[in-house]
């Protein structure tokens, strides 16, 4: 089951059309990349989900329901994480978790189990300080322990890694993760290499279009591999090498890459009647940075 449908989705903000026709699902526990340069639409597309915006066309539903402008109920399966998230400061995590289930109307058995399941989740299990004293990292996984906390269908996360470091990034992403178990995550970035380290699937927004989508496996697809690398042990072997093949590109004095794959039994059997010795052959694929400058035009 879809967990999130966007079908047709349109909205314009004077004269400028920021999103046109958006058509994308997002399957039950999958973590789903929504990729975009920063002005794409992506926070946009987001708010529109939450109800916070009107759309001026087609049609969003979450859990099977349909999505309305305003304070609607489809909200009650959706936990949301801002890129900047605020906290009152004055609070322990612990504290503020507390906070969070009883204006939700838990009870206290039900909010200590919570709290404690999912500060341990984030790693703040044993931080007693107040969160004012919290890095950026501390405070994006309390915010996706605040966001997860009435355990919803829907994890909404709006540029979660982009300022932090890269061991932030790093323990933000593996928590991402681990939460697809729970639920399912939309998380946009403009970061590929995230995207290739925790999503299954992704869709690629460019000025306000959906220009690719699909699983990360079928992405890879859509774009030939780079080509070949190969190491020998020998520098001189190299040398003999490159001067049999100038079709070869040198990228070391012992590496070199060869792109017309196709040539490739040829400088084996080169290799082999020389006794050269390999080190390395290797089959270099395309990243999703490269395929996503590709099919933006750049």
């Amino acid at each position: 089951m879809d967990m999130l449908t966007l079908s047709h989705v349109a909205k314009r903000f004077g004269e400028k059309q920021v999103l046109r026709d958006v058509t994308f699902s997002v399957p039950e526990h999958t973590v789903f990349g929504f990729v975009g340069k920063n002005g794409a639409g992506k926070t946009t597309a987001m708010k529109l989900i939450l109800g916070l915006l009107a759309s001026d066309g087609g049609e969003i539903s979450v859990n099977g329901m349909k999505v309305h402008y305003g304070n609607t109920p489809t909200n009650r399966f959706v936990g949301y994480l801002p890129d900047v998230p605020e906290f009152y400061s004055c609070m322990t995590p612990f504290e503020y978790l507390r906070f969070c289930g009883e204006i939700s109307g838990m009870s206290s058995k039900e909010i200590k189990a919570r709290s404690e399941e999912l500060l341990c989740l984030v790693g703040l299990e044993k931080e007693n300080r107040r969160i004012r004293g919290f890095s950026r990292g501390m405070k994006q996984r309390l915010g996706v322990a605040q966001a997860l906390f009435g355990r919803p269908g829907l994890l909404i996360c709006d540029e979660p890694t982009s300022a932090l470091d890269p061991a932030g990034r790093r323990e933000l992403l593996d928590i991402l993760s681990a939460a697809k178990e729970q639920t399912t995550v939309l998380f946009s970035t403009h970061i590929l290499s995230d995207v290739e380290h925790i999503c299954d699937e992704a869709a690629f927004l460019h000025e306000g279009e959906i220009v690719l989508k699909g699983t990360i496996e079928e992405m890879r697809t859509y774009r030939k591999a780079a080509g070949m690398e190969m190491e020998l042990e020998q520098v001189e072997d190299g040398q003999l090498l490159l001067a049999a093949f100038p079709c070869l590109k040198s990228t070391g004095k012992r590496n070199f890459l060869l792109e017309d794959t196709g040539r490739l039994p040829e400088i084996l059997h080169f290799l082999a009647d020389r006794n050269i010795s390999v080190l390395r052959i290797e089959r270099q694929e395309s990243s999703l940075e490269e395929l996503f400058m590709e099919v933006v035009g750049k």
